[in-house]
């Protein structure tokens, strides 16, 4: 609730120090004291738009600080967690509004943009007034203050979780069809790379053994000359295998004559000669295979180049390396199988959406039905309210109509909007375009009272709820103004005696000269003061006796 409002510099209020306590609060005062300054001050604390002209003449600022005491779980709360700010014992707003138009706004004295400060404010505050159109004249509140009406906490979380499955299995849905769809725009495309591909068969590495043959295979008799010659010479009559084998052997007699003396050094020479032997005939024996190769099929290179023409022609079709090619086929192939396992996926996914969203709107029905019930008991009681506020031939309706799909949402797939109809017959329409103004003030408080226990916010502001209204409905207004604020704190601006009867708190506006200086103050009356103010409310500026008796009887029958 508000605990503290500090004015400074704000029109004719050059300082004030407001103190605010729970149950009603009733603010009177002759017209043109300054009332609507202190509604003035207290928007400009709650974001509302900054003039210069509320800066008090000759100051170079104003400043206005309102302060509020909420429970921890308050949503107020939250919005300064998400905002990084800091939270203290009590929440503490703040702006600044210079002579120049400029503003600064605050929050537990961490600058703020005004825009954040206004949306704070909205979980702090109402302000109503007979010709604002915000807080219950605003439809898109009225659905959660039905579901608080109707204490639908459970079913409207069930609705939320059952939506966000139903979003999240339709979303899985759409994106796999997008997919898909993708993947069969290139079907055709990937059916044919894959068959032709298969066809060609390509093997890993193939091009480059392919191109490496080829090099030798264009080479022609020169390869052949130069290989038998290299043959000759190692292997011929007088090649490098007959020369080892003839120095080994020699080497092999003459150890046999020397003895043991020089033997083993002979025999580690001899063994030398036989590993060159070894790797001499392994060569020969290469020589031989490729000997053998060259001369086995005269038409190989015509083979080679036509398979090297079909993998580097495939190659650049694809933009792929010749080598890759077989990559290539394994992830065309891929895409295939995809293609054609996907219906089996899509099916799936297309089963849990419909799953979740026949689970959905099961949720969301249940929902409705439990709103067209609030609904009717919420109609009920503020027609109960309306006859006594002077507005018996009005009729108040809630309004629940079914969205279309694609506005379901995981609050329902219900529009509700809260209606009047001021004359029998008449079809019931928004409230702020059928009721006149004293009527709105009045429809606003018979909703209030019959919503008090889903209000939002913990403060109610009223500015002349009871203005062109006396005697019976004016007692009417002040009895459920006192009732609000047995859940709620209250503040209102009156001219009604029997309203300021019935406040807990009673202040006193009041504007003051001094040395040809106006402005206006606020007092704290004391009982014997209230008794005076409401009897100076009942006769006007000559107070009499009978008036103070009057007074005597609203504060005995309010106590």
């Amino acid at each position: 609730m508000l605990v503290g409002l500090t004015i400074g510099n704000v029109v004719l209020i050059e300082k004030l120090e407001l103190g605010f306590a729970p149950g009603l609060t009733v603010l009177t005062g002759e017209t043109g004291a300054g009332k609507s300054i202190l509604l003035d001050a207290l928007g400009l604390a709650l974001g509302a738009r900054a003039e210069s002209g509320l800066v008090r003449a000759g100051a170079a600022q104003a400043v206005v600080t309102a302060e509020f005491h909420l429970p921890t779980d308050h949503a107020a709360l939250n919005l300064l967690d998400a905002q990084g700010i800091e939270r203290d014992e009590n929440l503490i707003l703040r702006r600044q509004l210079g002579s120049d138009g400029r503003s600064r706004a605050f929050v537990n004295d961490q600058p703020v943009s005004v825009a954040f400060l206004k949306a704070l404010a909205e979980h702090l505050i109402e302000i109503e007034g007979q010709f604002e159109t915000h807080g219950l004249l605003d439809p898109a509140t009225h659905r959660d203050l039905l579901d608080g009406f109707g204490g639908h906490k459970i079913e409207l979380a069930r609705t939320v979780e059952a939506y966000r499955q139903w979003k999240a299995a339709d979303n899985a849905l759409g994106e796999a069809q997008a997919v898909l769809e993708k993947a069969r725009a290139d079907e055709d495309f990937l059916r044919h790379a894959v068959a032709e591909l298969e066809l060609a068969d390509p093997q890993a590495e193939e091009e480059t053994k392919l191109a490496m043959e080829r090099q030798l295979l264009l080479a022609g008799a020169q390869v052949i000359d130069a290989v038998n010659a290299a043959h000759q010479d190692l292997a011929g009559d007088k090649g490098a295998d007959r020369a080892l084998i003839s120095a080994e052997r020699r080497l092999q007699r003459l150890g046999d004559k020397l003895g043991e003396a020089l033997g083993a050094e002979l025999a580690a020479i001899a063994g030398s000669l036989d590993r060159a032997g070894v790797e001499l005939r392994d060569a020969i024996a290469g020589i031989q295979n490729l000997q053998s190769s060259l001369d086995a099929d005269p038409a190989r290179l015509e083979r080679v180049e036509e398979r090297l023409h079909l993998l580097r022609d495939l190659g650049r079709k694809h933009r792929v390396r010749a080598d890759t090619l077989p990559d290539l086929l394994a992830d065309l192939s891929a895409r295939l199988q995809m293609i054609d396992g996907k219906s089996g996926d899509i099916a799936g996914l297309a089963a849990r959406a419909a799953e979740t969203r026949k689970a959905y709107l099961a949720a969301a029905g249940a929902l409705t039905q439990l709103r067209q019930k609030a609904a009717k008991t919420l109609d009920a009681a503020v027609t109960k309210e309306l006859a006594p506020l002077k507005l018996e031939k009005a009729r108040f309706a809630t309004r629940i109509e079914a969205l279309p799909d694609a506005q379901l949402g995981e609050n329902g797939a219900d529009r509700i909007a809260f209606e009047v109809a001021t004359n029998p017959g008449a079809e019931p329409g928004p409230i702020q375009r059928i009721a006149s103004g004293g009527e709105l003030a009045r429809f606003m408080l018979a909703l209030k009272v019959s919503l008090s226990r889903a209000q939002p916010v913990p403060t109610l502001v009223f500015d002349e709820v009871d203005a062109g209204i006396g005697g019976a409905t004016a007692a009417a207004v002040g009895e459920r103004l006192k009732r609000l604020a047995e859940q709620l704190q209250v503040l209102v601006i009156t001219h009604s005696p029997q309203v300021a009867a019935l406040g807990a708190q009673h202040w006193r506006v009041e504007k003051k000269v001094a040395k040809g200086v106006t402005s206006t103050t606020v007092a704290t009356l004391t009982k014997e003061q209230r008794r005076e103010e409401i009897a100076r409310m009942l006769s006007g500026a000559t107070i009499s006796d009978e008036a103070r008796a009057a007074a005597d009887k609203l504060l005995k029958g309010a106590a």
